[in-house]
C-alpha cells in the first residue's frame, strides 16, 4: 500500500513538473548576457542621436539603454545610413535588434518582427515660412478651378440678364432687333456692360418690363462684383501670407518631397500623391527652403525637431497630422528574446522613466 502511494505521489510530481514547464513566464527566456548583440542604429532626431564624441543617445536610444541595463545585456551598436539598411539587417539577421525611429509597417512586417510599439506619431507637412513667392500665388490662382467656376457664373448671370432684356426689348426696341443672333448679342454686350459700370452709349432698355429687369441686374451686379473681387483678393492674400498647402488634399496640387525608403512613400504612393525622392530630410528641407518643392512630408515628431533645430527661421509645419504610424524596436523573425524585449518595452513605457524622458526630448508627456 505504502509503494503505490509513493508511486502515485511521484507520478504526481513529475505531472506537475512537465505542466510547470510548459506553462510560459515572463521570466522564463534565455539568457541573452551570453553573447554581445548587435544593435543596428541610424540618425533619426529626436529618437536616435550621434554626439561629436560618438555616443548615441535619443528617445529610441534612451529606451534601448534602460531595457537592456534591466535585461542585463551585453551589446555593440553598429550604424547604417538609412532605414533600409536597418530592415534589410535584421532580416539577414545581421542585426539582433534595430533601434531609432522605425514604424510598423505590413510590409516590414512581413520579413521581420516587432516589439511592442513605445511611442505613436503621423506624417506631418513642412512648408515654406512666409507662403509662396507673389508671382506664383497669382499664377495659381488665376489658374484655379474655383476662380473659373466664379467667371462662369458671373458669365452665366450676363446671359440671363442680357437675354431677359432682349425678350422685352426686341419687339419696342431696334437697338435690340435684328433677329435673335443680333439681339441677343446685343442683349448680353448690354448686360456685360452694365455689369462693369461702363458706358453702353445710346443703347439702353426703353420699356418698363426692360428698365426693370436692368435696374435688378446693375444691383445684383454691383454685389456680385464686390463679392468676386473680394474673394480673389482674400484668396491671393491668404495663400501669399500662408502658402497653398493648408492639409492632405493640397498635397495633390502642389510639388511634394519626401525622404526615399520610409513609410512616407507608402502613404504617398497611397494616396496617388506625386513626390520628389530626397535622400535625407534635411535635403528635402533645404529644396523647401530653396522653394524648388512647396511642402515635404516626414514624420511629424523628427521634422518638428529638424525644423526647431536648423530650419526655424525659413520653415513652418502646419497644424495637420495624417497616416498614424507607431514606433518599435525590429528583431529577427521567431527571434529567441523577443517575449523578453516586449515585457521590458512595456514595463519601460508605463513607468515614471518614460514620462520624464519624453518631457526631456519633446518637453510635454
Amino acid at each position: 500500500m505504502r509503494c503505490a502511494i509513493a508511486t502515485l505521489a511521484a507520478a504526481l510530481v513529475v505531472i506537475a513538473d512537465a505542466g510547470l514547464a510548459e506553462t510560459p513566464d515572463a521570466t522564463n527566456v534565455p539568457d541573452l548576457s551570453r553573447r554581445e548583440l548587435v544593435v543596428g542604429v541610424k540618425e533619426a532626431p529626436p529618437f536616435s542621436m550621434k554626439g561629436v564624441n560618438g555616443n548615441w543617445h535619443g528617445i529610441s536610444i534612451d529606451l534601448w539603454h534602460h531595457i537592456a541595463e534591466q535585461l542585463h545585456l551585453r551589446y555593440r551598436l553598429v550604424e547604417v545610413p538609412n532605414v533600409e539598411g536597418l530592415i534589410d539587417g535584421v532580416a539577414t539577421r545581421k542585426f539582433d535588434v534595430a533601434v531609432a525611429a522605425l514604424s510598423v509597417t505590413a510590409a516590414r512586417a512581413r520579413i521581420i518582427d516587432f516589439t511592442q510599439p513605445f511611442y505613436g506619431t503621423g506624417l506631418g507637412i513642412a512648408v515654406p515660412a512666409g507662403g509662396e513667392p507673389s508671382w506664383l500665388t497669382v499664377v495659381r490662382t488665376l489658374t484655379s478651378f474655383s476662380l473659373a467656376q466664379a467667371v462662369l457664373a458671373l458669365v452665366g448671370l450676363a446671359l440671363v440678364a442680357g437675354s431677359l432684356v432682349w425678350i422685352f426689348e426686341r419687339r419696342d426696341n431696334e437697338d435690340f432687333g435684328g433677329g435673335a443672333t443680333k439681339g441677343l448679342t446685343t442683349g448680353v454686350w448690354w448686360s456685360t456692360v452694365a455689369m462693369t459700370q461702363r458706358q453702353a452709349g445710346s443703347i439702353h432698355p426703353r420699356t418698363v418690363p426692360g428698365r426693370f429687369v436692368a435696374i435688378v441686374w446693375m444691383v445684383v451686379s454691383i454685389v456680385a462684383i464686390a463679392v468676386f473681387t473680394a474673394t480673389v483678393t482674400s484668396a491671393l492674400t491668404i495663400k501669399h501670407l500662408q502658402g497653398a498647402v493648408h492639409g492632405v488634399n493640397d498635397l495633390r496640387m502642389v510639388r511634394v518631397g519626401a525622404v526615399t525608403g520610409t513609410s512616407t512613400e507608402e502613404a504617398l504612393l497611397r494616396l496617388r500623391i506625386r513626390y520628389r525622392k530626397f535622400a535625407t530630410p534635411e535635403d528635402g528641407l533645404k529644396a523647401l527652403r530653396a522653394h524648388s518643392t512647396d511642402a515635404f512630408v516626414y514624420d511629424k515628431s523628427i521634422l518638428a525637431w529638424i525644423v526647431q533645430n536648423s530650419f526655424s527661421s525659413s520653415i513652418v509645419l502646419i497644424d495637420t497630422t495624417f497616416d498614424p504610424q507607431q514606433y518599435a524596436f525590429a528583431v529577427p523573425r521567431d527571434s529567441s528574446f523577443g517575449r523578453a524585449l516586449n515585457v521590458a518595452v512595456l514595463d519601460a513605457i508605463h513607468s515614471e522613466w518614460w514620462r520624464q524622458t519624453i518631457f526631456r526630448y519633446f518637453g510635454s508627456g
